[in-house]
């Protein structure tokens, strides 16, 4: 049973990696201390699918507060909603908030448990790849305003978290597929042995294969929980886990977040940032190669017609990673190995955002 260890300054907590783990929810709860209630937290989607599950995991729960887990639904509102219901129905600050689903759910309910009462216990469970291996972990906590994602938010860590596999076996497969851009990331950014097997592996692991997904998910929760542990609140080290994502929330923006699913969208941003540490000389062009062609190997990525550069530079500067006006980067120096922090040329990013259909078309045709 793999059991990783994140430390943060509220206190470490664990990241149980497990199949069938939700089963034993109820008392891994229990031993992290008396509680006045169980509120979980989720949206129409999960609990149509897992709804009968959770409740008998969670027994003597409140009623489920569920809302739209749609990133176009990721905003202040949906957070006030869910404070309104958690008054409703009683909740106080010895309360916990049990988050289950996937990255936005997630995002929202953690921004919630954040700031309600000014903070009550947090609990996630999720039900994606993305927040399996990624954003359920390391506290950040937040939603989007038109200007761009994630610029209103909270640093706060859960108190447990439970990934449990047996929980994406109804994931859509479009879905599924995109949460495997960012266990790519992991390989590209920090690990290359995870790199290889995606690369020799991805026929099995799109097949949901479980001895392939025992691997890759306590793998890539094992890299972002060291990474968080050193550095919380991204003052350093944790920028690398922004490869991808610079272009990637552009244009998840820019196409008002109805265009590309998340990890899509940072599919995208990654072949972006391949090609721009090719052009400034800090990445050879058979890694780069190695890169895009597993990016392409998960499938199709939704088109850039229509998307302009131009129209990608506004967003770009309102990023909440910008510092003083400057947009930096984060670029792979081999795989395995990636540095942040740089600043590139606008003329450069242009060329290269132009280049990225051929890029992929090329890619995909190999």
């Amino acid at each position: 049973m793999p059991i990783i260890r994140v430390r943060s300054s509220a206190g470490p907590y664990n990241v149980i990696c497990e199949p069938g783990v939700l089963g034993r929810a109820a008392s891994l709860i229990k031993k992290l201390g008396d509680s006045t209630g169980i509120f979980v937290l989720s949206s129409p989607t999960v609990w149509r699918h897992w709804g009968r599950a959770i409740s008998k995991a969670i027994p003597g729960g409140k009623r489920p507060i569920l809302f739209d887990d749609r990133e176009s639904a990721k905003r202040l509102s949906t957070v006030e909603g869910i404070a309104r219901q958690l008054v409703r129905a009683g909740a106080d600050r010895r309360a916990f908030a049990v988050a289950i689903g996937g990255g936005v759910v997630g995002d929202v309910a953690g921004f919630a448990a954040a700031t309600y009462l000014r903070g009550v216990r947090l609990v996630h469970i999720p039900t994606t790849v993305v927040a399996q291996v990624d954003s359920a972990i390391g506290g950040k906590t937040g939603v989007d305003l038109p200007e761009g994602k994630n610029l209103v938010g909270a640093f706060y860590p859960p108190r447990l978290v439970l990934a449990d596999p047996g929980l994406l076996s109804t994931l859509p497969h479009r879905e599924f597929r995109s949460g495997l851009y960012e266990v790519i990331k992991y390989g590209v950014i920090a690990d290359a042995k995870l790199f290889d097997y995606l690369a020799r592996h991805m026929d099995a692991i799109l097949r949901r294969d479980p001895k392939a997904l025992a691997y890759i998910i306590p793998r890539s929760a094992a890299i972002k929980a060291r990474v968080v542990s050193s550095d919380e609140r991204e003052s350093g080290l944790r920028q690398i886990l922004n490869f991808g994502h610079t272009l990637g929330h552009a244009l998840e923006t820019a196409t008002h977040y109805e265009h590309f699913l998340h990890g899509e969208a940072i599919g995208w941003g990654m072949m972006g940032a391949t090609l721009l540490a090719v052009a400034q000389g800090y990445l050879n062009d058979a890694d780069a190669a190695r890169i895009i062609r597993l990016i392409a190997a998960v499938g199709p990525l939704p088109p850039l017609r229509g998307i302009r550069a131009s129209a990608l530079l506004p967003i770009l500067a309102s990023d909440k990673k910008v510092r003083g006006g400057r947009i930096f980067w984060v670029l792979p120096r081999h795989i395995g190995k990636t540095d942040w922090g740089i600043e590139i040329p606008w003329p450069v990013v242009e060329r290269a955002f132009a280049e990225l259909p051929s890029v992929a078309a090329k890619a995909v045709v190999r």
